[in-house]
């Protein structure tokens, strides 16, 4: 009679602990009067920034055989990093429409500029025509309250990625100053002929997602960046970088700067392309070199680089913008497109980017060209396109960058799931146009990979920092980190 009362007492318990939103029983109880343990599902699932990012911790992994020594130039400057907004108040400029200008040579037509970029999100770069009225922009930016300064330009970003990687020798050549030299890491080699007495000055206006000013609103943060740079405007140390590999003999050079020259005029770049072009020539062939690109909108510049210099180097970096402007220079897919909508169609982009390697790239056996891999990164996610046999370790390369551009973002060491977002597409096609393949992103597998002819493609999502903190250098840090995990085939297909 005892057992029977006892057996009802606990299974009127279970019932209740049941009804009051319980999801497990005791497993002594389930015992004791004889029903199964039925395991149920816990109540929390993990995120999908959860799966992805542990996803990433599993799958990443550094190539056989690293790199030991890279040589990175030629743009470095120390960058004054301020809120927009809060500067131009401070400068005494008011609100009002924007307008795109390829050169800046007023507080005007700076207002108007980054009214433009800030409306779309969109990251931009400018040269700053008058001397003296950007020496007082830049005075006020460093006594902005909360202005920073930190390590600038493409070379001297990268180089700085490079070297939290203790057994990787960097040797960065560029117009560095002072205040540079003394922030960069001591791992940095810099050759004597790239000191110089005074500073490289950039000016770099930040605004946050759904910031406001006047009636223009951000939709994402992002960065507007200017200088009157004439050192690296006019790669001046280009010369130097090159004579200096012989003796530093890297196994992989890392070239940036090239957008520099465009706010210089026409004469001068034309000028010094060819003297570029003729000094990136005297590099041993069987050094990969790496071109990072950057915001540019001179259309006949662009082709210049396209036509002279893409072909005579392994690799290149880029966003979206610039994929787009690359495209439209060179009368590509989708040049009649003005600019993405929201999250730059994956179809689109493989299309871009086949067509970048089939003009300009290692294609044919016949070709004499050596670009074989693009990496291309933009907010919600990133690609890496490779010629078949001439890298490896690519799709740990693609996540590795991803990961980078997640953390740093929210500057942090590592990816916090709980601050992220991830905001790329499930579902997509591998052309925008027919034939194409229907293709899903897998978060317990994040990297999606499809093949249009000999080019292997690879996706991955970026978790994106919902507050980010700073943005600038996130494109260096990614094309760095992506190199890192990279690895040259020297065994050549054809």
């Amino acid at each position: 009679m005892w057992r029977k009362a006892s057996a009802a007492a606990l299974l009127a318990l279970a019932v209740g602990y049941f009804y009051h939103g319980g999801s497990e029983l005791p497993e002594q109880i389930l015992t004791y009067i004889g029903l199964p343990n039925i395991q149920t599902p816990p109540v929390s699932q993990k995120s999908l920034e959860q799966v992805v990012s542990s996803a990433w911790e599993t799958l990443i992994t550094l190539p056989t055989r690293q790199w030991s020594r890279v040589a990175v130039g030629v743009n470095a400057c120390v960058d004054v990093v301020v809120s927009g907004v809060g500067l131009l108040q401070a400068l005494a400029v008011d609100p009002g429409s924007g307008l795109n200008h390829e050169v800046l040579h007023s507080k005007e037509d700076l207002k108007e500029a980054f009214i433009h970029y800030m409306e779309r999100g969109a990251a931009a770069e400018r040269f700053f025509s008058d001397s003296e009225v950007f020496q007082r922009i830049a005075r006020a930016a460093a006594e902005y309250p909360g202005a920073k300064l930190y390590v600038g330009g493409n070379a001297a970003l990268i180089a700085q990625k490079l070297a939290t990687y203790p057994d990787l020798v960097v040797l960065l050549c560029g117009p560095i100053g002072p205040k540079l030299h003394e922030m960069l890491d001591e791992q940095i080699v810099v050759p004597p002929g790239s000191m110089q007495e005074t500073d490289e000055y950039h000016l770099i206006l930040e605004y946050k997602a759904g910031e406001e000013w006047g009636s223009t609103q951000a939709p994402q943060a992002n960065r507007f960046i200017f200088s009157h740079d004439v050192s690296n405007g006019e790669m001046s140390s280009l010369e130097t970088f090159v004579e200096s590999l012989e003796e530093f003999d890297p196994e992989l050079v890392v070239l940036s700067g090239l957008h520099m020259m465009e706010g210089q005029g026409r004469e001068l770049w034309e000028e010094r392309l060819k003297e570029a072009v003729s000094a990136i020539s005297e590099i041993p062939r069987d050094i990969p070199i790496h071109l990072e690109l950057a915001s540019m909108t001179d259309k006949d510049y662009m082709n210049s680089i396209m036509q002279e210099v893409m072909p005579i180097v392994s690799s290149i970096g880029l966003n979206e913008q610039e994929l787009l402007f690359l495209s439209q220079a060179g009368e590509g897919p989708h040049a009649e497109m003005v600019a993405w909508q929201g999250i730059p169609d994956v179809g689109r982009v493989s299309d871009i980017l086949l067509w970048i390697l089939e003009q300009h790239g290692r294609i044919e056996p016949s070709s004499e060209a050596d670009l074989t891999r693009i990496h291309f990164h933009t907010l919600a996610y990133h690609i890496l396109a490779t010629v078949d046999g001439y890298w490896g370790n690519q799709a740990s390369a693609v996540m590795a960058g991803a990961r980078v551009a997640s953390s740093q973002a929210c500057g942090l060491q590592a990816v916090d799931p709980s601050k992220v977002e991830l905001k790329a597409p499930l579902e997509f096609y591998s052309s925008h146009a027919e034939p194409r393949e229907q293709l899903s992103l897998i978060p317990e597998q994040p990297v999606t990979v499809w093949r249009r002819g000999i080019v292997t493609f690879h996706l991955t999502a970026v978790l994106v920092c919902r507050q980010p903190l700073r943005t600038v250098g996130l494109g260096d840090a990614i094309s760095a980190e992506g190199l890192v995990y990279s690895e040259f085939e020297t065994q050549q297909p054809f």
